[in-house]
């Protein structure tokens, strides 16, 4: 085992297309010497969400040029400096996977280092190691726009789920409620933008599953409520988007608040980890603050950057892979191919995209 371990990240599941390069450390201290994302928001704009095809053709353009900028900004001209290289293997947008793999693979062989195949789910999971030294065991809640997840993280490869979603995930939902209220896109950050000046307590919108004693979530029903007080008032005047975003912001933030209660009097570990692109929310944010403070529990939150998808969390799942397990074998992560769908833990239930299914949102 090296003193420590230097890996390259490469993560293309959806509309980012990232590479970093980080070092990890024995006593599990960690250094992010590069982290490169471009975002594709402009080219998908238009359309109203992520079109797969067109997030999948401009990851082949730009994904060497990545590459080389986070290995130039590293100081890595030598690849051979590097202990393995990992990628996301799934779950997301097949033909952006796809990529993302084919250029680890492609690294891995040409400079006969290891390829590392990442769960992206595990990525989010161990992104709070990249700025926190921070023990096992934790609760994590996921929330992006592909997921929503409570889980158990054990170790390295340890996890059991507690809760998901049934239908939608809660990154999915404020997408589409900002879609339906004529926001713009990215949804998350031009509703969030919205709810600043609106009244959270206009349009009385359900807590969704209230009254079931599970740790699972579902938006379905509050978007369609949004929906419904959206249809009653047209048109919509400023004022009314801004009340519906702060009262669906609030709804959401609210609900996950109880189900994520209810898992931290299952799992009693005393520190809760918040992970996805949503967790950048400040609403979502100070409601899950205070839910732990009340508990006496710690909040740990990445810094919003490895909170979206990037490199850098999965350059470091793959260090932790090799520093807690080894590295895999060659010939059956280089045959290892892309996956839509990959739930993180071994006991999956049948539910969407909340499940380890990244969907496209439209």
């Amino acid at each position: 085992m090296p003193t420590a371990i230097t890996m390259l990240g490469i993560e293309t599941s959806c509309d980012e297309t990232a590479a970093a390069v980080v070092r990890r450390h024995p006593d599990g201290d960690v250094e992010i010497l590069s982290n490169i994302i471009y975002s594709q928001h402009e080219e998908h704009a238009g359309y109203g969400g992520v079109v797969p095809e067109l997030a999948a053709r401009s990851h082949l353009e730009l994904a060497d040029g990545i590459v080389s900028r986070a290995l130039m900004d590293a100081g890595m001209a030598n690849r051979l400096a590097l202990d393995g290289v990992a990628a996301t293997a799934g779950p997301g947008l097949i033909g952006g996977v796809m990529v993302g793999m084919m250029t680890a693979k492609a690294v891995a062989l040409a400079h006969d280092i290891p390829f590392i195949p990442i769960n992206h789910l595990e990525g989010h999971a161990l992104s709070v190691l990249l700025t926190e030294n921070l023990a096992f065991p934790y609760l994590l809640l996921l929330i992006s726009g592909g997921h929503t997840q409570l889980l158990h993280v054990n170790g390295v490869g340890q996890y059991s789920r507690i809760g998901t979603t049934i239908d939608d995930a809660v990154g999915e939902a404020f997408d589409k409620t900002a879609k339906l209220l004529g926001l713009g896109q990215p949804g998350g950050p031009y509703l969030e933008d919205a709810a600043q000046t609106g009244d959270a307590n206009r349009f009385p919108l359900p807590r969704p599953l209230r009254g079931r004693t599970t740790c699972d979530f579902s938006f379905s029903g509050l978007k369609t409520a949004v929906r419904m007080q959206a249809e009653k008032h047209l048109p919509l005047t400023q004022r009314d988007r801004a009340d519906l975003a702060a009262s669906f912001q609030t709804a959401a933030a609210q609900h996950l608040a109880i189900k994520t209660k209810r898992a931290m009097d299952q799992t009693k570990s005393g520190r809760l980890v918040l992970a996805g692109g949503v967790a950048a929310n400040q609403t979502v944010r100070n409601t899950l603050s205070e839910q732990a403070e009340s508990e006496g529990w710690r909040l740990i939150v990445p810094p919003a950057k490895y909170c979206t998808d990037n490199g850098a969390m999965i350059a470091l799942a793959g260090a932790e892979r090799v520093f807690c397990v080894g590295v895999p074998d060659q010939r059956s992560a280089l045959q290892l191919g892309p996956r839509a769908r990959w739930p993180l833990d071994d006991n999956p239930r049948g539910v969407r995209y909340g499940s380890g299914k990244k969907g496209p949102k439209t």
